[in-house]
């Protein structure tokens, strides 16, 4: 493979873990509260990796479309930490997430296969 062609392979990668993060952070959160660095580690431990500058928007972004809110819970080590919690609306569009990501993955293995 050449250069030119990986750098396209990664660049198509790249496109599709952008696509579905807000995804992952919804099934993330859909499990219990959490907070940013947790949501992070998670990602990053499922080979999604993720900055906090990637994140932080995102989340914002969910929380302002009323998908997620947050509190402020104190921590033993440091600043106060913001927990981040999905809510009803955001169960319901985490509910169309899964059955389009299903939907999705059923057409491309009939592309695949060809039927």
């Amino acid at each position: 493979m050449t250069l030119h062609n990986q750098r396209s392979v990664d660049n198509v990668k790249a496109q599709m873990r952008k696509g579905i993060l807000e995804y992952c952070i919804l099934s993330i959160l859909s499990r219990g509260d959490s907070y940013a660095p947790q949501i992070i580690a998670e990602l990053k431990n499922a080979d999604m990796i993720v900055v906090e500058g990637t994140l932080y928007p995102l989340l914002a972004r969910q929380k302002n479309q009323g998908l997620l809110s947050y509190r402020w819970e104190e921590s033993p080590q440091g600043p106060p930490r913001k927990y981040y919690m999905i809510t009803d609306l955001g169960r319901q569009v985490l509910a169309q997430l899964d059955s389009a990501w299903k939907e999705m993955v059923d057409q491309i293995q009939r592309i695949r296969s060809g039927e």
